[in-house]
């Protein structure tokens, strides 16, 4: 997984303060360990990063597709509007670093599951030219 240098910068710093540390933030950790780091000028164009906004589908254990439109934040600008996800939110720490192309399975309340899709990235700053935003 490819993540931008200043991106795991700044979510380490946020998962090292106290009001964070309730959290089940293991496997963001995980990611963030194992992840290559690229400069943000060298960052692919297809790739989720902080403040990026891609379109996604779901589909669920039983084929039903949905699109959602979601940008990944940090929890300050989370709204709980469901189109911005926080980095800190389990499908939040789950979009950082995929690719268009690319699916995760995600599991759903009740036992069920979904999977979730990248179909296109909207907007990423890195690609916009918004280097240390």
């Amino acid at each position: 997984m490819l993540l931008s240098r200043i991106d795991v910068e700044r979510i380490e710093d946020l998962l090292e303060r106290p009001q964070y540390s309730g959290l089940n933030t293991a496997a963001l950790r995980e990611e963030l360990e194992r992840a290559d780091l690229a400069e943000p000028a060298d960052m692919p164009g297809d790739v989720i990063t902080m403040n990026s906004t891609a379109l996604v589908q779901v589909m669920d254990d039983q084929q039903h597709a949905h699109e959602y439109e979601l940008t990944l934040v940090y929890p300050r600008d989370a709204d709980g509007s469901g189109e911005k996800v926080s980095i800190l939110a389990p499908v939040g720490s789950a979009l950082l670093g995929l690719r268009v192309g690319s699916s995760i399975d995600w599991p759903m309340p009740g036992g069920r599951s979904a999977r979730l899709r990248v179909l296109s990235i909207r907007y990423q700053p890195e690609a916009a030219g918004e280097l240390h935003r």
